[in-house]
């Protein structure tokens, strides 16, 4: 059968070959629990969960124990939006994004609505990025969160970080953004662009689907999360829940493989 060529890469990517020969051991011959450090299979995981934080740190200017692993960029907004929500409670109950955001910030936010919080939703100028008078405009005293996406799934906007992050600062307001399109396709530093919440995902830069990960800056300012899964307090008592090994590996893969043909690449998709 004929099947029509694929145009919808911001929707999900083929997974890299070379992503599917690095997780393949960690399905059945190092199968083991990251978090069973007592005997050698546990061991053999954790090494690999471990080199792939560092894979991630290192991509966005940060340290590997600021890396929590998720199932996607989907659970790490809701992390991160409801997760300052109801930790800094007692500090403000008003949010500011971006009405161009994807549902799973937008949604996150509508739901803290229905709890008490305001939420206040810019628009967007016509050329689709964030109007920065107008978001230094909203910033109130009990304002606790701004979360603005990088990398906009459809129109494909660069939204200013950097300068948002400056403004998140001198407000002493927590700068969150859904990097799910750009990691591994523009450079990303969270801390020359002062960004203390980042969500990454990685079956946008063909990787595997159901792995994703959350930056929580943990110094300057130390960022609190009220964790949305309990259990076995992992990955820093913020998400509980065995690590997926397998998926771990193949996403730093992807973001390696990502960030050294990063130059090439955007060369190839600027001429297209």
């Amino acid at each position: 059968m004929h099947r029509p060529i694929y145009l919808d890469c911001h929707a999900t990517t083929p997974m890299d070959e070379r992503v599917l020969e690095a997780m393949l051991p960690y399905f059945t011959e190092h199968f083991g629990n990251p978090s069973s450090i007592s005997h050698t299979y546990g061991w053999e995981a954790e090494a690999a969960v471990k080199q792939g934080r560092q894979i991630l740190a290192d991509a966005i200017n940060a340290t590997p124990v600021e890396i929590i692993f998720t199932s996607g960029a989907t659970e790490a907004n809701n992390l991160a939006i409801k997760g300052v929500a109801e930790a800094y409670l007692s500090k403000g109950r008003h949010l500011i994004t971006v009405q161009t955001e994807h549902n799973a910030v937008l949604d996150p936010c509508h739901y803290l609505e229905t709890l008490g919080f305001e939420v206040t939703f810019l628009p967007v100028k016509d050329d689709g990025l964030v109007d920065l008078s107008q978001l230094e405009q909203a910033f109130r005293p009990d304002t606790i969160l701004v979360s603005v996406m990088a990398a906009n799934n459809e129109i494909g906007v660069l939204q200013p970080l950097a300068e948002i992050g400056d403004l998140c600062r001198q407000h002493n307001v927590l700068f969150h953004t859904d990097a799910a399109q750009a990691i591994g396709k523009i450079p990303l530093d969270v801390q020359s662009m002062k960004i203390d919440l980042m969500s990454l995902t990685a079956h946008k830069i063909y990787g595997p689907k159901g792995i994703g990960a959350l930056y929580v800056r943990r110094r300057n300012p130390r960022v609190r999360l009220a964790p949305q899964l309990h259990g076995g307090g992992h990955e820093r008592g913020m998400r509980s829940g065995t690590l997926y090994t397998p998926q771990i590996v193949g996403f730093a893969k992807a973001v390696e493989l990502g960030l050294e043909e990063q130059p090439s690449e955007s060369q190839r998709l600027i001429e297209l």
